[in-house]
């Protein structure tokens, strides 16, 4: 449990099971899911999978009822809750995936010749592969954010520094939906881990997904990009 000291994402209420409790806030994944689909929709339609509405649909459902229905993660919500939410993240994530898939299909086959727009699509999808990431680890560690600083939590899925050291932390100090979203980033840009270790089986297969989806786009079309330019 969490000391006094409240970290930025906790707010106390009483939760569905009657007892007074810690809640994290839903809103930092709200906006994290509409900058994916922001980044998405400003991709070119050739490495777009199918029309581009049909991600807006698929996202726009689940987060307006799961934001204005359940604003809050505690261990008293509905279990489907985090089946929505995960389903979300999924979707966002497979059409990332097909996207990285088709820009490297167009760039082989030569269907892309514009190095600028070869540039702006590899940022928009890497920047998409970081925040997806950061989604999945916060909403996986420790059981889930309806879990995490309750007596609910399950084991670590990460190792964070200041747990290893918590001089260097505040007092009761635990990982907030930021500290997911820079091991998303840093994990993408080192292409393996740095600073925070994957414990689990799963932490880990899923930061090994991230490292070669960011691999895939910066050595392989950022480098044919370059040379376009260059060209």
């Amino acid at each position: 449990m969490p000391s006094s000291q409240a970290e930025p994402d906790l707010h106390v209420l009483a939760t569905g099971a009657g007892e007074a409790g810690w809640a994290i806030r839903r809103w930092p994944a709200t906006l994290t899911l509409l900058a994916c689909i922001l980044l998405y929709e400003v991709l070119p339609n050739q490495i777009v999978f199918g029309p581009k509405w049909l991600v807006v649909v698929l996202e726009a459902i689940p987060i307006i009822f799961l934001t204005l229905g359940h604003p809050y993660r505690h261990p008293g919500e509905p279990r489907f809750v985090r089946w929505f939410t995960i389903g979300t993240i999924a979707v966002v994530n497979l059409f990332n995936v097909l996207s990285i898939i088709l820009l490297i299909d167009r760039l082989l086959n030569g269907h892309i010749s514009n190095g600028r727009e070869l540039v702006y699509s590899a940022v928009s999808v890497w920047f998409t592969n970081c925040l997806i990431f950061g989604l999945w680890f916060w909403e996986l560690d420790r059981g889930g954010p309806a879990k995490r600083h309750t007596i609910h939590e399950g084991p670590p899925d990460f190792l964070f520094p200041q747990m290893v050291s918590p001089e260097f932390g505040r007092p009761g100090w635990m990982p907030t939906f930021t500290d997911y979203l820079y091991v998303g980033f840093t994990n993408a840009t080192a292409f393996s881990p740095t600073d925070t270790m994957p414990l689990t089986t799963t932490a880990k297969w899923l930061m090994s997904i991230e490292s070669l989806a960011s691999m895939a786009t910066v050595v392989v079309v950022a480098a044919r990009a370059v040379n376009i330019l260059q060209g």
